[in-house]
Parts: C-alpha cells; sequence; structure tokens
C-alpha cells in the first residue's frame, strides 16, 4: 500500500461520450499522486479503446475488461481489489470533479482523522454544466441519521484503508449498492464526515436510472426491508423523512 497514493475506482460501462471530459477532471486535480484504475464492464461501444488512447497518454490510468458483464458493484470491486493507494476514491464515468477535489476532501480527511469522507456536490446536465443547485452535506452522518437521508453521492467518497477494511468497502449485488454499502460501513461504527463543499458535478441525463423516480422509491424500500431487515413500522418511518429530503434535494 503507497501512503501517498489516491486509487480512484471508475466503473465503465458505454460512456465514450463521457470519458474524455471526466477523464480530464481528473489529470487536471491539483493532487497530482493518484491513480485511476477503469473497469470496462464489457461496453458494446468503444469505451474500452478509449481508456487505453487515455492510458497511453497519462501512465497514471490503468485500463481494465471484465471478462463478461456484471454490473457496476462487481466492477467497482474489481478496481479496490487492484488499488495500490492508502486513500480510495470512486469516480463514475459520467460525473466531474473540481480540480481541487482530492486535494480539498484529502486534507479534510486527515484533519478529521476520519477513515470515511464525502462532500457537497451539484447536480448537471446532460452536458455537465452544472444548474446551481448544489447539494449541502451534514458535518457526520451516523448508520441511524443516514437511513433517513441519501445524501452521500458516489462520486464524492474518500476512504481511508488503514482504517477501514476492502472488504468492508465492497459492495453487494443489490440495487443501490453504494448506498447499501455506506449504510453497512456505518452499522458497524463508522461516522462519514462531510466537506460541504461543491466539488463535483452529478450529470444527470434525462434516461438515467436515477430519474426514475419510482424505481429509486423501490430500490430504497427493498433496502430498508430486505438489506437492513428493519420492521414495517421502521421502514415506513425512515422512508417519510428519506422522501421528503429526496423532493426537497431536487426543487
Amino acid at each position: 500500500m503507497k501512503n501517498d497514493l489516491i486509487s480512484i475506482v471508475m466503473p465503465v460501462y458505454n460512456a465514450s461520450a463521457y470519458l474524455e471530459k471526466t477523464v480530464e477532471t481528473v489529470r487536471r486535480q491539483t493532487c497530482t499522486s493518484w491513480e485511476l484504475i477503469a473497469v470496462d464492464d464489457c461496453s458494446t461501444d468503444d469505451s474500452f479503446q478509449v481508456l487505453q488512447r487515455l492510458a497511453g497518454e497519462d501512465a497514471r490510468i490503468r485500463p481494465v475488461r471484465q471478462e463478461g458483464n456484471q454490473g457496476a458493484a462487481a466492477a467497482r470491486n474489481r478496481g479496490v481489489a487492484l488499488a495500490e493507494g492508502r486513500y480510495l476514491a470512486y469516480l463514475d464515468a459520467d460525473d466531474l470533479w473540481t480540480k481541487t477535489k482530492l486535494e480539498k476532501e484529502l486534507a479534510f480527511l486527515k484533519e478529521k482523522q476520519a477513515a470515511f469522507a464525502f462532500t457537497g456536490y451539484e447536480f448537471g446536465d446532460s452536458e455537465g454544466v452544472g444548474n446551481g443547485k448544489v447539494v449541502h452535506v451534514p458535518e457526520t452522518l451516523t448508520y441511524k441519521k443516514a437511513l433517513s437521508r441519501t445524501v452521500i453521492f458516489t462520486t464524492t467518497v474518500l476512504f481511508d484503508l488503514e482504517k477501514i477494511s476492502k472488504d468492508l468497502v465492497s459492495m453487494p449485488r443489490v440495487k443501490s449498492e453504494d448506498t447499501a454499502t455506506w449504510w453497512r460501513i456505518l452499522r458497524n461504527g463508522y461516522t462519514a464526515y462531510g466537506l460541504d463543499e461543491n466539488l463535483a458535478v452529478y450529470r444527470r441525463p434525462a434516461s438515467s436510472l436515477s430519474s426514475n423516480k419510482l424505481e429509486a422509491i423501490r430500490r430504497i424500500w427493498h433496502l430498508y426491508r430486505k438489506q437492513e431487515k428493519l420492521s414495517l413500522p421502521v421502514s415506513a418511518w425512515h422512508f417519510c423523512f428519506w422522501a421528503w429530503r429526496a423532493v426537497a434535494r431536487r426543487v
């Protein structure tokens, strides 16, 4: 494990239209000690070829191709297994970072002596242009609080792998696998620390899964009942607060 290195894991599936811009925001980081492990999940477009070309321009980019299409969770887990850095960050293939994202968040993580940090972010359109709607984050987030708010955005998290194991950050193969992972980590006694600064753009194409509100409701309810095994009344309690916050975050 390299103490000064941030391993960035990026799952890729049919994202060639976005890769150039997304990877460029990594290459422009003021923190230069990073590796980008881009795991292509058997894309049917030219995503892997784009990644190979970008890797030829920057040796810090490590393209990996899955043997079969297994989904985002498996792609992230493959990247984590290959990570050589002490610190772990996630980045989705269509999202964007501000140029100081890694520098500021790493300093924040060290200041708090934390294992798990996340930041604020801004919603963006299909071109990655921010729309001015910034999601602010709390100073800390515990398991109980996290159940009623999905405020942790995958593209903003940072882990210290000397304080939290790769096994614990491994994502289950369920819908909303990222939220399920954050809850499991917090349930195991960790606290997530929020840096309330807009350091990323969440690109939201109209056709994205997250734009399907009914599907989002089904996924969160399934996590309460099947993944966390919460009772019906407790699930309903947390769901009401989750729904209210989800609406408030987007208006």
